[in-house]
Order: C-alpha cells, then structure tokens, then sequence
C-alpha cells in the first residue's frame, strides 16, 4: 500500500507561513497595497521532502476595494517514520487556490475570501470571514473573524472509501499601541471540528505473538468530534536604532486531552537603507491525547486508538534567520518598490513516547524517536 500522508508538521508550518505571507501584514482600516510576490519554499526531515511554487497578487479598484489570488504548490515525496515501519515511499502533489477581497468603509475594514485545497484523494474548501475596527484615536484595533472548511477524504486503492468532515473557526484580536515603541496584541480562537478526523491510512500498533516482529498494525479510530480553544499574546517593541524586539506567547488545549505551549522570540534590525536582518527562536511543548499509545495491547483494546506521533508527547526548538533587500524606485515609475526575501529555519523534534518501531529491538522498548528538519523560503516581492 502506498501510504499518501502530508507530514502534519511541515503542513502547520507552511500554513501559518502562507497565511503571513498572504495577509501582507494589512493593518486595520487601511486597504492593503498594490503587490505581486513569487515564493519557492523547501521543507526537508524525517525522510520527506516537501517543496514547490507559490504566487500572490494583490489589486486595488478605486479607494475601498482590494482583490486578491494566491496559488500554492506542495510537491510531496519520501517516506516518513511511520511509512518506513510498513509501506514503501510515496509522492503526491497538493495545490491550492485562493481568491478573496477587502472592503474598507471609514475605519472598518472586511475582507472575505474563499480557498479550494486538492490532492487525489483529499478535497477541502473553506470561506472566510473577517471584521477589523479602529479605536481610540486608531490606537486600538478590534478583529473578529468567522472560517468554515468542509473536506472530503478517500483513499487510494478503495473507491467505495468516502468521509466527510466540517470544520469552524471563531476568532478574536485585539491589538494596542501602549507608547511609541511598543505594540501589544492579544488573540483567541475557536475551532469546532465534526466528522471524519483522522487519515485513513494512519494505523496503531499492538502487540501479536503470531508476528515475526510481535507487533501488527490496524487502522486508527479517532472521536468524530473536536473542540479546541488557543490563547496567545504578542509584543513588539521598538529600539531607537531602527531595530525591534518581538515575542509572543500561546496555550492551546483540546477535548482530546491535548495541551501545548509555545513561546518566540525574534529580533530584527536594519542596515542602511536596504537591509533587514531577522533571527528568532522557537519552542513548543506538547502534551499527549487521551487516546493516544505507542504500543496497545491489542487490535480493539479501547474504543478510540491513535499512534499519530502529531498526539503523543513531544517537545520541539527551532532558529532561523531572514534577510530582506530592498529597492526603491522613482515615484514616476511603474514599480514603487521591490525586495528580495530569503528565510532559512532549523526545527528538531524529540518525542517523549513515541518509539521507532523500524530498528528491530525488543518490542516496547526501541529508542525514542527525534528527527531534524530544515525550512527555506526565498521570494521577489512588488509594489506598484
């Protein structure tokens, strides 16, 4: 069986990167700017390699309203841990569309958007919704927004195989100016997931004295319901060198028992007129899901059953640099501004129960598992 997974970490980084990516950094009550950007990202760890293209463009028509599009590419090849264990490598290719539109009305800005994500045996489209809202003298700024996803899962080798899941998102920012130098944000969420939850082809693994390795595997059985609530909040603050400090915090917990921690902190700083220099750390810590195991003790020991390494216990730390080069343009011209953008991080992860069932020791005590991974994103970005 050729097991067709997308690895849950790279997945989330380059989520939250494109997402950054997408917004532009748009402040409330101001249409975001005329802009064109090209992107190559690389995630490369545990024996997978993701990759692949991703354009943006950004376009006002008169004073209140701004379109956008943005097409995202993730080539998928190689084969994680948890293929090694039992299937051969894989390669698949995932894209996706975004088209959306901002409307800005005195100091309320609303922007919606719709995005369709494809593979061959995964279809996911979702809408956006979202309000921001100067206060005070624009010193503060209120968002609320609404998503709604709704998938449909297969499986390769089986056509009768058809799932479906919905998925919710609630949303709450608050950002304020504090002095002239510091900036502090505060934002929670809340996602309501129903349905088919878990990847058709992820199994467990539970102990079978028939087995020449004393262990077989059988499929994974998830609650068709998940509700998880996250909290964060983040600061900047601005040095009187043309350089700042940021940072954020965020605690996340879900009916599956799962809890984590994350903590960044990052510094930029400018040289000259052209240059943008950011380094910044990352740590995560998480704890497990109530159902989740390394080993069972048989193939239908509980109700729900995960070994999904994305639910055990694991901590993680990652560093990165980026580096932005600027050129700027006369105001006569049709290009206002443009910069080169390159980002390279570094991510390791040590899980706390989770065991490399590949390396043929005795079974329920092989060597926890860990891996290494490193992310590259370079793109050209225009203004006219």
């Amino acid at each position: 069986m050729v097991v067709l997974e997308v690895v849950v970490v790279a997945t989330r980084f380059w989520i939250a990167a494109a997402a950054v990516w997408f917004s532009c950094n748009a402040t409330a009550a101001v249409l975001p700017q005329d802009r064109s950007d090209v992107m190559y990202h690389s995630y490369s760890g545990d024996g997978v390699t993701i990759d692949g293209p991703s354009v943006m463009l950004r376009k006002k028509v008169g004073n209140k309203v701004s379109f956008s599009a943005n097409y995202y590419v993730d080539a998928i090849s190689g084969a994680s841990i948890d293929v090694r264990a039992q299937a051969s490598k894989y390669q698949e290719e995932r894209t996706e569309t975004t088209v959306g539109a901002d409307f800005i009305h005195n100091k309320t800005l609303m922007n919606v958007s719709y995005t369709n994500s494809s593979e061959n045996d995964f279809e996911a489209n979702s809408y956006h919704l979202s309000f921001s809202q100067d206060f005070f003298g624009d010193l503060s700024t209120l968002a609320l927004s609404y998503s709604r996803g709704n998938d449909e899962i297969r499986r390769v080798g089986d056509e009768s195989f058809l799932e479906e899941a919905t998925r919710q998102k609630l949303g709450l920012g608050l950002s304020q100016v504090v002095s002239k130098n510091m900036i502090i944000g505060f934002n929670a969420e809340n996602i309501s997931d129903d349905g088919y939850l878990n990847n058709p082809y992820r199994t467990v693994r539970y102990l079978d004295a028939d087995s020449a390795r004393g262990f077989s595997f059988t499929t994974e059985v998830y609650p068709n319901t998940r509700v998880s609530n996250a909290f964060s909040i983040n600061a900047n603050y601005y040095l009187p060198y043309r350089a700042s400090i940021y940072g954020d915090m965020r605690y996340y917990s879900d009916t599956w028992g799962v809890k984590a921690t994350n903590a960044k902190l990052g510094y930029i700083h400018t040289i000259g007129k052209a240059w943008i220099l950011d380094a910044h750390v990352r740590f995560y810590q998480q704890d497990k899901a109530n159902f989740y195991q390394d080993l069972f003790n048989r193939a239908d020991e509980f109700t729900f059953m995960a070994r999904d390494k994305e639910l055990s216990t694991y901590s993680s730390f990652s560093g990165g640099i980026a580096a932005t080069y600027e050129w700027q343009f006369s105001s006569n011209a049709l290009v206002e501004k443009s910069t080169f953008n390159i980002e390279y991080d570094y991510m390791h992860f040590d899980y706390d129960d989770f065991r490399d069932a590949t390396t043929g020791e005795t079974v329920g005590e092989e060597a926890l598992f860990g891996f290494s991974a490193n992310v590259i994103r370079a793109y050209v970005s225009i203004w006219y």
